[in-house]
């Protein structure tokens, strides 16, 4: 039977495509379903799980099996799925509400237990479908209509968060970047293991503007510290040099020599480094690419592994035996 070659058509849904105008969402979309035919897996064999809120109505668009499924549940919900099917590709579709607010918990979970899942954290800095309030990622002293003189919260940082869950690949691009997004969806895909994306996406109805400094030509440049594997830490006009207490800092290109600048360890071991990385981003810099990618273990494979032990050294098991066992229980 000849090979079938899929394009970014057939992974298209015939959906209307229901977001506001201008929204980054839409940028995202286009890229990952232009991405999707690389992975050369039948679209039966892709899944797309989702929570709730703008991002989660992804499903939809796209020409695969998946589900709109609860708030904040979508790790726990593509969980299941991964490690019952290992046949699939698994991806989560969440935002900066969902996964870090209610779902706060299966989120660092999925990501410590090293889930198969590609999770794309779609980061507006508010909470959008229910009309702008104040979400975990937005920032100290924003005005909302939850927060009218302005938030009081720290917010969170995800890349360092998704790190202190000692997740194995951790990543950040921009929605309307899509060479650096394919790029980068690109080696997640190739992971074994939970990998996370955050996606710094536009709200142009509660939160428009929010990283024009990483998108618009006059500061992206000066703006975005690219982390590319084994080269330099370095936007055009700063680099990212190691103190000598340890710590990372950002220092003016002029004042240092180029082989003063940090070279990119993306596969180190200890998630220090990529920790440490993490805590560059600020209003006016900010890291992108990936900060690790390092090798452990996935769950489903530890799960399968351990099946397939206990059932070699018992037998398959009896269904029938176990529910008339001396451990079952009479409801009257």
């Amino acid at each position: 039977m000849a090979e079938i070659t899929l394009t970014k058509k057939d992974f298209t849904s015939d959906q209307e495509v229901r977001w506001c105008p201008g929204c980054g969402d839409y940028s995202i979309l286009a890229t990952v379903q232009a991405f999707l035919p690389e992975l050369g897996v039948p679209r039966e064999n892709v899944v797309f799980i989702s929570g709730i809120g703008c991002s989660s109505r992804f499903p939809y668009y796209v020409e695969t099996f998946g589900m709109h499924s609860i708030h904040g549940r979508a790790p726990a919900v593509a969980s299941g799925l991964a490690i019952t099917r290992p046949d699939l590709v698994t991806f989560v579709i969440t935002g900066d509400g969902d996964a870090l607010s209610i779902g706060g918990n299966h989120f660092i979970h999925a990501l410590r237990r090293n889930v198969n899942l590609k999770i794309l954290l779609f980061n507006n800095q508010i909470y959008g479908l229910t009309k702008g309030q104040y979400s975990p990622t937005s920032e100290q002293g924003k005005i909302t209509k939850s927060t009218p003189v302005g938030s009081l919260d720290t917010p969170f940082n995800p890349i360092s968060l998704a790190l202190g869950a000692e997740a194995s690949f951790v990543a950040r691009s921009i929605d309307s970047d899509r060479k650096h997004l394919t790029e980068t969806l690109r080696a997640a895909a190739a992971h074994q293991g939970s990998a996370l994306i955050e996606i710094y996406q536009n709200c142009p109805i509660f939160n428009d503007g929010a990283f024009d400094t990483f998108k618009e030509g006059d500061t992206k440049e000066s703006a975005l510290l690219q982390m590319v594997h084994n080269q330099p830490i370095k936007s055009s006009t700063h680099g990212v040099v190691r103190a000598t207490d340890g710590s990372l800092s950002l220092v003016p290109l002029s004042e240092i020599k180029e082989e003063d600048i940090l070279i990119h360890d993306a596969h180190r071991q200890d998630p220090t480094y990529a920790f440490a990385l993490s805590r560059l981003s600020n209003s006016s810099h900010v890291p992108v690419g990936i900060f690790r990618d390092v090798a452990r273990p996935h769950y489903g494979a530890l799960v399968q592994d351990q099946l397939k032990e206990v059932i070699d050294k018992n037998g398959k098991g009896d269904l029938g035996k176990l529910l008339v066992g001396g451990d079952s229980w009479q409801v009257v």
